[in-house]
């Protein structure tokens, strides 16, 4: 029986792509050295979401469509001058994400004047707050009280409370209250209603992230990148030669850099999510080079005799098909994505596809050509001529 077959790219293709590796390392390293120069932090630097800078952040609908200038203008007229807003969605939507560089709206004299207010009128055993935590207030006492006893109190300090919550006291007998009030969020949609009241705007999702959470969010996931980069290493060289691990390195921090290229460039929210497209496209790069790699070992084995350069150039042609296809369809998968869409899911798909030309670019000229080019700098070293010893 005989199938049928439809070629993209033709058999028995002779492409140079070891001839080219130069051109290719001298292009990758423009691209990689602008990406790093500019998400430096004193250059452009990467716009971190509130997951790794801390703050708050909150998605606003509007009903028409309004002007992102004149929302960031009044949020930086509240006192938040650090305030940045940004298209989230289609334009359709009239959607923002409104970000802003706090977590809590109180500062120490808020809070010392409404632990004053509360100890005029309450027996207070102590009192605690975090500015990390939100607008929240911690008040114990020897013996319960009033809820409304204590909203009454606090706000006669000209604070509004959204919230009380009664906890367990630290000893016993005692009781604790968390006084949560009225903080960024209702400060900002209350302009908003304000100023905007024709587009009626409708505050959809709020998160909060304190600045060490966010740190340690960020220093964990540059972490996870350079863990799962040793352990692909590692496979490497154990699965074929560690003289083939350099060459993987090099494919796969190029890999990683062209990716955050993206969000440096594009200026969008780096955050988690863009960790775990880092890490995918990682990944898919060594799949790709783990292929030739393995074609490079068959080719050696069977054609004796062959150069390197002759064997890995082979071995990539015999792939080219293979690797074009796969990385074709991979691309094909993200279109619905990229059309359908929207904030977190638009950004991952639209870099999985720099990845993804990223990865089969440095599967034909920056893995294996780096290995024949180390290859062949530690056979210069081992065939150069030693000084005789009476010279």
């Amino acid at each position: 029986m005989q199938f049928k077959t439809f070629d993209i790219l033709p058999h028995g293709t002779k492409f140079d792509f070891v001839g080219k590796r130069h051109i290719a390392v001298v292009l990758s390293l423009i691209v990689n050295l602008t990406v790093i120069v500019w998400s430096l932090p004193f250059v452009h630097g990467l716009n971190f979401g509130v997951d790794f800078a801390g703050g708050t952040e909150m998605e606003v609908k509007f009903a028409q469509p309004v002007d992102p200038g004149a929302i960031r203008k009044g949020v930086e007229d509240l006192g938040f001058k650090d305030a940045s807003v940004q298209t989230y969605g289609p334009d359709a939507d009239h959607s923002f994400l409104i970000r802003v560089g706090r977590v809590a709206l109180m500062n120490d004299a808020d809070v010392k004047r409404v632990e004053d207010a509360v100890k005029a009128r309450l027996p207070v055993a102590s009192t605690s707050f975090n500015a990390e935590s939100g607008d929240k207030i911690d008040f114990e006492f020897s013996s319960p009280v009033a809820t409304a006893e204590l909203q009454a109190a606090v706000e006669s300090a000209g604070v509004r409370v959204r919230e009380i919550r009664e906890e367990a006291g630290l000893s016993a007998g005692s009781k604790s209250y968390a006084v949560i009030t009225q903080g960024i969020r209702e400060k900002v949609e209350h302009d908003l209603n304000t100023r905007f009241a024709a587009a009626k705007p409708d505050v959809r999702r709020v998160e909060y992230v304190g600045p060490a959470v966010g740190r340690e969010l960020r220093n964990q996931g540059f972490k996870a990148i350079l863990y799962a980069m040793a352990l692909i290493v590692v496979y490497v060289g154990l699965r074929f030669d560690f003289r083939f691990s350099p060459g993987v390195i090099i494919a796969i921090i190029h890999d990683a850099v062209v990716t955050l290229g993206y969000f440096a460039f594009s200026g969008r929210e780096f955050n988690l999510t863009s960790i775990a497209v880092i890490l995918t496209v990682v990944g898919y790069s060594v799949n790709d080079t783990v292929v030739v790699y393995d074609r490079i070992r068959e080719d050696a084995g069977r054609y004796k005799g062959k150069s390197l350069a002759d064997t890995v150039n082979l071995a990539i042609n015999e792939t080219l098909g293979r690797t074009f296809l796969t990385s074709l369809a991979t691309a094909l998968s993200l279109v619905g994505l990229l059309i359908f869409g929207v904030g977190t899911i638009f950004d991952f798909a639209f870099a999985m596809l720099f990845g993804i030309v990223s990865g089969t670019y440095s599967t034909w000229f920056i893995a294996a050509p780096m290995t024949i080019w180390l290859e062949e700098r530690a056979a210069r070293k081992g065939a150069s001529p030693k000084a005789p010893a009476g010279a």
